[in-house]
């Protein structure tokens, strides 16, 4: 799956997910400190869903109906060790792919949530 991880992801979920195969590019490689909406404006053309940990994307998606185009996949892994962190990312791609796509997923530890956009 094609992603943008956001600076707020742990590195050990990223390479987690790119040893499975996903295609992930990562903020925290790329233009570290970038504002939110630069970030969901790469995304977006990038078409990669958002993979990030700031609920702050929760907030330009819904209260500012910001697009997110391929949608965000926000972790809720507080803490969490990263490898628990990248285990449970690993798990919520694996079990649930496609679900994800084009909607607001939460991440939690044994349980994921996908809200569809409207």
């Amino acid at each position: 799956m094609n992603l943008l991880a956001d600076e707020s992801v742990d590195r050990q979920v990223v390479e987690r997910l790119r040893r499975e195969g996903h295609e992930v590019l990562y903020v925290a490689e790329m233009e570290p400190g970038i504002a939110d909406d630069d970030v969901l404006a790469r995304a977006n053309a990038r078409e990669a869903l958002l993979l990030t940990a700031d609920k702050d994307f929760g907030e330009l998606v819904f209260r500012e109906r910001r697009l997110a185009a391929c949608g965000v996949v926000l972790l809720r892994l507080a803490g969490l060790p990263p490898e628990r962190k990248a285990e449970a990312a690993a798990s919520a791609f694996a079990d649930r792919g496609d679900d994800l796509r084009r909607g607001f997923a939460v991440v939690e530890p044994g349980r994921v949530r996908v809200r569809r956009k409207a």
